[in-house]
């Protein structure tokens, strides 16, 4: 699940991480208001959007009186923002961040997420922040610090001091750096973070280090331990079919493709589309219906794949486990019965009670093709694709 930087630094402040000060608005007259209560200037106009990016948008813009302010706020809210994590459709900025301006000596880099391959939690960082930290990676690695924390024995101060001494910071700024670092990695523990990010993470003139930015994901399953973590989240930021899919728990990701596709299990269903782009087509979609889904939920999986117009044709592929074939069949009449299905369906399905489950799908009259096999299943896909 992710936040917006404004939620993100009020976790910042729970765990006294120095941030700037700041207030979100959600209109041209709140943000105008916001210098005035504050009593500086200039201050920043920010774009919350779950992307990054903003600035080079145009969704970041500095204001040195309240007539910019009125101006910044004015072209910014409301825009359809697009940057190279919002894809060419970009989003809609429905809230500003209004922050006090620093005077920025220097920009960091600096990140905490799991490292599967080592069962560590890696911390990044790198002097050179404000950047694309994944070009610096490509072109650059030397200039980032990874320091890998067992989370068995927790963080300790040396690894505090490994990074702080790898973005060669002034004595003055490690006693600074050390603490705050500490106090990070508890926030990345306790709210169970699949990620923590700051970028930039700034030095400023008068000694102060100050997250300038913040983002923080979370790890979905272990939201049950964090109630307060949900009410964050924002609908307007998620894709709605993804939305309506949780509703169910339907494990549903949209994608720019052309064939829809149903699959009980994530490793199938990576193979289904595997099989979909071998077959000259695209995949529309993730959807993960589990082992243990219901009629009910291959109903509502069906719809929602239906839902979206680019679906040129669906491939459901089911191993029948704890999931029998024949649930699955029935499943698919239902909802093809309710829902008007004007797109060819493939239907390949093997395991427990595979035979009933085909019968039920021949006798249904409805227009679809039932596969042999996973082979046959890839030749009727690409007879799909090539509209044939």
């Amino acid at each position: 699940m992710k936040i917006h930087e404004y939620q993100a630094k009020e976790l910042f402040a729970k765990y006294d991480i120095p941030i700037p000060r700041g207030k979100v608005a959600f209109s041209v007259e709140e943000a105008k208001t916001i210098p005035v209560e504050m009593g500086v200037y200039p201050v920043v106009v920010k774009a919350q959007i779950h992307a990054g990016g903003r600035g080079k948008g145009g969704g970041v813009k500095l204001a040195a009186t309240a007539t910019e302010v009125e101006e910044a706020a004015g072209s910014i809210l409301g825009m359809n923002l697009v940057t190279h994590q919002t894809g060419p459709e970009g989003k809609k900025v429905r809230k500003l961040l209004i922050e006090e301006g620093l005077e920025i000596e220097k920009e960091l880099y600096l990140s905490l997420l799991p490292d599967r391959a080592t069962a560590t939690v890696v911390v990044m960082a790198s002097e050179a922040g404000g950047m694309d930290i994944e070009e610096v990676a490509a072109s650059t690695p030397e200039r980032i610090v990874k320091v890998h924390v067992d989370p068995l024995l927790g963080f300790q101060a040396y690894h505090a001091r490994q990074l702080a001494f790898g973005l060669n910071l002034e004595p003055e700024l490690v006693k600074l750096f050390v603490p705050m670092i500490a106090r990070l990695y508890k926030l990345f523990c306790d709210y169970d973070c699949s990620l923590v990010e700051i970028n930039p993470l700034v030095t400023t003139k008068d000694k102060k280090i100050i997250a300038l930015d913040a983002k923080v994901n979370f790890d979905d399953n272990a939201l049950f331990r964090h109630k307060e973590i949900p009410l964050y989240r924002d609908l307007d930021e998620e894709e709605p079919l993804e939305v309506e899919a949780s509703n169910y728990n339907l494990n549903y990701i949209k994608m720019d493709g052309n064939i829809g596709n149903m699959v009980n299990g994530a490793g199938l269903a990576m193979a289904t589309m595997d099989i979909i782009k071998l077959a000259g087509a695209e995949p529309a979609n993730f959807l993960d219906v589990g082992g243990g889904a219901s009629a009910e939920m291959v109903e509502n999986g069906f719809r929602i794949i239906l839902s979206d117009p680019n679906v040129k044709g669906v491939f459901i592929n089911i191993f029948g486990g704890i999931l029998r074939c024949d649930v699955l069949a029935q499943g698919v009449v239902e909802a093809a019965k309710k829902v008007e299905v004007r797109v060819p369906l493939v239907v390949r399905m093997e395991g427990t009670n595979v035979e009933q489950g085909r019968e039920i799908l021949k006798e249904s009259g409805l227009n679809m093709t039932v596969a042999e096999n996973l082979k046959d299943a890839a030749q009727k896909v690409a007879a799909v694709a090539k509209g044939e």
